[in-house]
C-alpha cells in the first residue's frame, strides 16, 4: 500500500520542519552527551540523560506517525510540540549541569520558531515557558563539576567552546529552517492574494455575462419590430425595385442579428452541460486559424508547426476557441500583414505564440491586460482581452504581451499539456 501523502497546508509544513529541526538537534545531544563522558570524563547521570534524549526520540517517531494522518495541524497542537521540547531541554539541561550549560541559549531555537509561526499570544507562551524554565535552571539543576571550573583545550575554555559550537548549530537551525517556515507562510499569503483576485475576475466575469444575456433578452423586442416593419415596407415598395432591395438587404441583417442571439443562448446553455474535449492542438489550431479567416480574409499569415516528438494534447471547447480568435482579432486590428502563429510544447505544456507587426503596446498596458477591462484600441472597451484572460486562466493556462525585438506585439498562450 502507498503510503498516504502529508497534509499539505502551511501549519502541518511548519510540524514538519520542527520535527525534522528535533531530530537534528536530538542527535546534536547524543553526540555532545556521549562526547562529554568518554572524552571528557562529564560526570553526569548517563541512565537519566539517555533516557530524556530517548524519550524525545519517541515523541518524533510519534509526531512522524501522526503527519502520516489526513488530521488538520492547529495552533494549538503546534503550540504543544514547542512545549515537549521545552520541557525535554529542561529535563536535558538539569541533568546537565543546569544554566552552566553552554547549550542553555538553544531556548531561543524554539523561541524564534514559535514567533516566526504562531499568532502573538502562542508565542508569549512559549517564550515565558522559555524563560520561566531558563530561571528555575539557574539554582536548581545537577552540577557538573567540569562546567564549574576552567579546561584549556586547544586554546579556548572548554564553556566558550560549548557556547561556540551552541551558536554554530542555533544559528545554523534558525537560518535554514526559520526561513523555510516564513517562506510558507508568505507562499500562503500569495496564493490567498491569488485567489481574492481571481474570485473578483470572476465577479466581473459573471457580471459581463449577466449584462450580456440581459441585453440579448432585450435585442430580442426591437428585431422582432424591425422585422415586421421591414415587411410592411418591402410590400409598399414592391414598384420600386432598388427600395425592395435595400430593404432585403436590412431583413436580412436583422435576421442574422436574431439568429446570432439565439446561437448565444444555445450555446450558453450547452456550455453549462458541455466537458472540454480532448484535442490534438496540431489538429486544433489550424482549424481555428482557418475559422479566423474566414472572418478575417484581409489578413496573411504563417502558421508554424514545431517537429516535435509527442502528442500536444489539450482539452478544448468554443470559448477558447473564442479567446484564440480574440487574440489572432487584437494581432490583424494591430497590422494584417504577415502575421506568424507558431505551436510549440513540451511533456508540460502547449506553447501559442502570435507575433504581429503593429506599434506594440507599453509596459504599463500589458500588464494590466486581463486584470481589468484595459484596451490597446482607441474606441474598445477591454472586453475581449478580460474575457480571453479569464478563459484561458480557466483552462489553467496564462497569456503575455511582449514587445517583440523587431517590432510588433508577442502574444504567448501557455495552456497545460494534458493526458488523454
Amino acid at each position: 500500500m502507498p503510503a498516504t501523502p502529508l497534509p499539505l497546508s502551511t501549519p502541518s509544513r511548519n510540524l514538519v520542519r520542527l520535527t525534522i529541526v528535533r531530530g537534528i538537534s536530538w542527535t546534536g545531544f547524543l553526540i555532545a552527551a556521549i562526547v562529554g563522558v568518554e572524552l571528557l570524563h562529564f560526570d553526569l547521570e548517563v541512565p537519566a540523560v539517555i533516557g530524556v534524549i530517548v524519550c524525545m526520540g519517541m515523541v518524533n517517531l510519534f509526531t512522524w506517525w501522526r503527519l502520516g494522518r489526513q488530521w488538520a495541524v492547529s495552533h494549538t497542537e503546534y503550540v504543544l510540540h514547542l512545549l515537549a521540547d521545552i520541557v525535554g531541554l529542561t529535563l536535558l539541561f538539569y541533568l546537565t549541569g543546569g544554566s552552566n550549560n553552554p547549550f542553555i541559549n538553544y531556548y531561543l531555537v524554539p523561541v524564534t520558531i514559535a514567533a516566526a509561526t504562531l499568532p502573538w499570544r502562542f508565542a508569549w507562551i512559549v517564550a515565558s515557558v522559555s524563560m520561566a524554565a531558563y530561571t528555575l535552571l539557574m539554582w536548581v539543576y545537577h552540577p557538573v563539576p567540569q562546567f564549574a571550573h576552567y579546561h584549556e583545550m586547544v586554546g579556548v575554555n572548554l564553556h566558550v567552546l560549548g557556547m561556540w559550537v551552541n551558536f554554530a548549530l542555533s544559528a545554523g537551525l534558525v537560518t535554514f529552517f526559520i526561513f523555510k517556515m516564513a517562506h510558507a507562510l508568505r507562499t500562503r499569503e500569495q496564493a490567498l492574494s491569488q485567489t481574492r483576485e481571481a474570485a473578483l475576475r470572476n465577479e466581473q466575469v459573471v457580471a459581463v455575462a449577466t449584462q450580456a444575456a440581459g441585453t440579448a433578452h432585450e435585442l430580442g423586442t426591437p428585431l422582432s419590430t424591425m422585422a415586421v416593419l421591414l415587411s410592411e415596407m418591402r410590400d409598399d415598395a414592391r414598384d420600386d425595385p432598388e427600395l425592395t432591395q435595400d430593404i432585403e438587404l436590412l431583413r436580412r441583417q436583422v435576421d442574422v442579428c436574431k439568429s446570432h442571439l439565439r446561437h448565444l443562448v444555445e450555446s450558453a446553455d450547452r456550455r453549462r452541460m458541455a466537458e472540454p474535449e480532448m484535442c490534438d492542438a496540431r489538429e486544433w489550431l489550424p482549424g481555428v486559424v482557418q475559422r479566423w479567416l474566414v472572418l478575417r480574409p484581409d489578413v496573411s499569415h504563417r502558421l508554424e508547426i514545431a517537429d516535435q516528438r509527442g502528442t500536444p494534447w489539450l482539452k478544448v471547447d468554443n470559448t477558447l476557441d473564442q479567446a484564440i480568435t480574440n487574440l489572432l482579432n487584437n494581432a490583424a486590428d494591430a497590422n494584417p500583414d504577415d502575421i506568424g502563429i507558431r505551436l510549440d510544447w513540451n511533456s508540460e505544456e502547449v506553447v501559442i505564440d502570435i507575433r504581429d507587426h503593429g506599434p506594440g503596446v507599453t509596459l504599463e498596458i500589458a500588464d494590466q491586460l486581463g486584470e481589468t477591462f484595459v484596451s490597446t484600441k482607441s474606441k474598445g472597451l477591454g472586453i475581449g482581452l478580460f474575457l480571453t484572460h479569464a478563459t484561458i486562466n480557466r483552462f489553467g493556462g496564462g497569456v503575455s504581451l511582449y514587445n517583440h525585438p523587431d517590432g510588433g506585439t508577442l502574444t504567448e498562450v501557455i495552456l497545460p499539456h494534458s493526458e488523454p
